[in-house]
């Protein structure tokens, strides 16, 4: 479960701010237009099968991936039938969301194609779409050396961030990949923010979410090299060294491996109190 993070804080709330419709899979299942949110009134297998087409948006989905979605190898003989009855739920499901007529759902958000269906990204973004243009956004400022900008957009696009990703979700094999895909690009996003505040002199900020997101991801190396960071510019080498410490025992202990050669480049300067910048 994702919890206030002031690592995110970016320009604003985004979802006060937002202009235009939108599908939102980073937390529950939603409907947003204009920041005014509707939740989405699904049983557990429609709402599967819309957050299948929402998270492939613009691509027909076809209906034997939705059949492997909900029921995995073992379809019941009324699986196509059954998938067919869920399309609707999920386009009712939108049309009371949106006060739309299902008409215009069934021509513009989720329509049918030649074996499957597509949900329509012209309807409605895709909260992760927009999550990652603003990590892209921050990303080329911070390259470009517009430090202020980079945390702006970084913070901004974390923000959209309301809990784990299909939050409310059963999940197949499918989903739970994207679901994984997400999340690793949040963990890279907030990697990439605090090394960020750090280099700008915001290292207090940020030491005591990385010391929950450490605690959450016990393996993350790069998330650990951060917190060490944090650490030592605000002079605690002893705790930082002891991150380090934590990390080794628990690669060695439950994975067999030792330390990358990065964060223990970073730990070798900790210890003989080299300068740490560019590590």
């Amino acid at each position: 479960m994702i919890k206030h993070c002031t690592i995110c804080n970016g320009r604003g709330s985004w979802m006060g701010n937002s202009k235009g419709k939108s599908v939102q899979v980073l937390g529950m299942l939603r409907f947003a237009d204009d920041g005014e949110v509707e939740s989405l009134a699904l049983a557990h297998k429609p709402r599967t099968v819309l957050a299948m087409l929402v998270a492939h948006p613009d691509q027909v989905v076809s209906l034997p991936s939705l059949v492997r979605e909900l029921w995995g190898d073992r379809p019941p003989a009324s699986a196509l039938r059954v998938v067919q009855t869920y399309i609707l739920q999920a386009r009712k499901a939108l049309s009371q969301a949106t006060r739309l007529p299902i008409k215009v759902i069934i021509e513009e958000a989720l329509t049918t194609h030649a074996g499957g269906y597509m949900f329509s990204e012209s309807f409605a973004r895709l909260d992760y779409r927009i999550y990652q243009g603003l990590v892209d956004s921050g990303r080329k400022a911070l390259a470009n050396g517009d430090l202020s900008a980079g945390v702006s957009h970084l913070g901004d696009a974390l923000g959209i961030w309301r809990g784990s990703a299909f939050a409310d979700v059963v999940v197949g094999r499918m989903l739970e990949s994207r679901r994984r895909q997400y999340e690793e690009s949040r963990l890279g996003a907030l990697e990439t923010l605090a090394e960020a505040k750090i280099e700008i002199g915001r290292h207090l900020e940020v030491t005591a979410d990385l010391a929950a997101l450490t605690a959450e991801y016990p393996y993350h190396e790069g998330l650990h090299s951060q917190y060490m960071r944090a650490l030592e510019k605000a002079g605690r080498r002893a705790q930082a060294l002891e991150v380090f410490h934590r990390l080794r025992v628990g690669l060695v202990s439950e994975l067999g491996i030792e330390p990358g050669h990065t964060i223990s480049r970073l730990q070798y300067s900790i210890l003989n109190s080299s300068p740490v910048n560019g590590i």
